[in-house]
């Protein structure tokens, strides 16, 4: 049972800079949603950072967080920039220059950290990850990442910021260890104040190869493990499906950074198809040195 005391309680939040790539689209929109909500709830910085080799000197194409929280009826209307920060969180806007647009973001998180970064991501590619990054900015990224396919609709309302989180699956392997991610589905949900709810942890493989895994007792959740016999990322993107997951959570390794970490990797290609956004947990990130 996790009580307040405990570092890992939501009392207890390691996120003090919400990062949200932006290109202005509508699928960037979804994850906008998600990053606000994250920066509300951890009492955080929220940076909108936008990279084009355009000539772009303003912010103006940003979303618009006041009318945003206004909607969401978190602020009244009309209200003064001033109103933003006594919600307790602070907002910047950058524009960055160059034809790179991940070598910017990383050069950003380089110099000046993120803790939770949201992305929009496209079933047809992903082209945040296909970029080719230098290694000595990538290592300094092993933070949690959130990805938000488009069409999914995620588990935070644009329109009115509610949460509909329900269902989160699990994947769970030997290596990297599964622990973090079920650390950080626990903390999510609390922050989330989701009532109720089911955790799935699944395990593609052999009956009785399973890793152990501690799972905290969380009032009106209930937990479930799953053993499946097959390719991972079928296995994983069936479970998804079957379950009607709201969100899927996986541990990476982050030998490389958050976007090395999941080029080629399970996490990359269950983001190819996945129903509902993927939250990945580095290894080396705070969250996972929490457990």
């Amino acid at each position: 049972m996790i009580t307040n005391s405990d570092p890992l309680s939501p009392t207890a939040s390691s996120i003090r800079i919400v990062l949200h790539p932006s290109d202005f689209s509508e699928a960037s929109l979804v994850a906008f949603a998600h990053a606000l909500k994250a920066a509300l709830i951890s009492k955080s910085k929220l940076v909108l950072i936008h990279v084009s080799d355009e000539d772009e000197t303003s912010g103006t194409e940003f979303p618009a967080v006041r009318e945003t929280l206004e909607r969401w009826k978190l602020l009244p209307p009309s209200s003064p920039r001033s109103a933003v920060t006594e919600l307790g969180i602070d907002v910047a806007k950058v524009i960055g220059h160059g034809s790179d647009p991940v070598k910017g973001v990383l050069g950003y998180i380089e110099q000046y950290g993120a803790d939770l970064i949201v992305l929009a991501t496209h079933h047809h590619g992903l082209d945040w990850l296909h970029k080719s990054i230098s290694e000595p900015v990538a290592r300094k990224s092993r933070e949690m990442t959130l990805f938000v396919p488009t069409g999914s609709g995620g588990f935070v309302s644009l329109t009115d910021g509610s949460v509909s989180l329900r269902n989160v699956l699990i994947p769970i392997a030997a290596t990297p260890p599964p622990q973090p991610a079920i650390v950080a589905a626990v903390r999510l949900i609390q922050q989330l104040k989701c009532e109720s709810g089911k955790f799935t942890l699944l395990h593609a493989g052999e009956n009785g190869s399973e890793p152990a895994v501690v799972t905290p007792e969380v009032p009106g959740w209930t937990w479930h493990k799953m053993t499946k016999q097959g390719n991972v990322i079928e296995v994983i993107l069936e479970a998804a499906r079957q379950a009607d997951a709201d969100l899927i959570l996986m541990s990476t390794d982050g030998r490389n950074g958050f976007l090395d970490a999941l080029r080629g990797s399970h996490s990359e290609r269950v983001l190819r198809h996945a129903p509902c956004p993927l939250l990945a947990i580095p290894e080396s990130s705070h969250a996972a040195r929490c457990s």
